[in-house]
């Protein structure tokens, strides 16, 4: 399951020299993360109630181009492949001129908060990738 989240730049996000600050397009990529999670029917709470929630352990990113004040960012997010315990969610963020400014991969584990060790990725997860990912 693809999302596609839209954000635009504004000032604060803007450093010293004159483009987005490298921190910010993390901050891009968790409000897309979370984005994709609810389009996707999983809900944080219910995570938390079942003691169960994600962890990145791998992140991975490539800074292609600039993104400037007034710029409208498109993050489009893809499930890339998915384990027994992990799984890979692609990112990559085009600006309104369609030019790919920004590419994220991120690997995922699914932790048990009481343990805290992995656990098997959850059903409501896994359906969202293609059985020929695993």
């Amino acid at each position: 399951m693809e999302t596609i989240f839209e954000v635009d730049v504004n000032e604060k996000e803007i450093d010293h020299l004159g483009h987005v600050n490298y921190l910010e397009y993390i901050n891009y990529s968790e409000q897309a993360i979370r984005d994709w999670y609810i389009k996707a029917g999983i809900s944080s709470d219910e995570l938390s109630d079942n003691n169960m929630g994600t962890v990145v352990i791998k992140f991975d990113i490539s800074y292609l181009r600039e993104a400037r004040l007034g710029d409208s960012l498109k993050i489009i997010t893809t499930p890339v492949r998915i384990g027994t315990k992990s799984f890979v969610l692609k990112q990559d963020i085009y600006n309104q001129d369609n030019i790919h400014i920004t590419e994220f991969n991120k690997t995922f584990v699914m932790f048990d908060l009481l343990s805290r060790k992995s656990i098997p990725v959850i059903d409501k997860i896994a359906r969202h990738f293609n059985k020929s990912e695993e």
